[in-house]
């Protein structure tokens, strides 16, 4: 299927994206849980952060957590793709 790879990619980034709402996860836990490499979740916040998700890593303890303090606007989502294409 010509789109897999982005369609796969696209359901990874809403899986880390519930993951990270819940507010119990970090990077190692994250990349456990989904299946992929610790650098591919840093990947996944940093599209995540690109598309407006204001997702922050918070201590709690000895450890660090992501945390999702505010999801983006409809507004911000459409500016946001429409920055990334790429004139023809």
């Amino acid at each position: 299927m010509l789109y897999e790879r982005s369609l796969t990619i696209e359901n990874r980034l809403q899986t880390v994206l519930q993951l990270i709402e819940t507010g119990e996860y970090a990077t190692p836990d994250l990349a456990e849980e989904v299946g992929v490499s610790i650098p591919t979740i840093s990947r996944d916040v940093t599209a995540l952060r690109q598309r407006g998700y204001d997702i922050h890593a918070e201590r709690e303890g000895t450890t660090w957590r992501y945390v999702l303090f505010r999801a983006p606007t409809k507004k911000q989502v459409g500016s946001a793709l429409q920055s990334r294409r790429r004139p023809r």
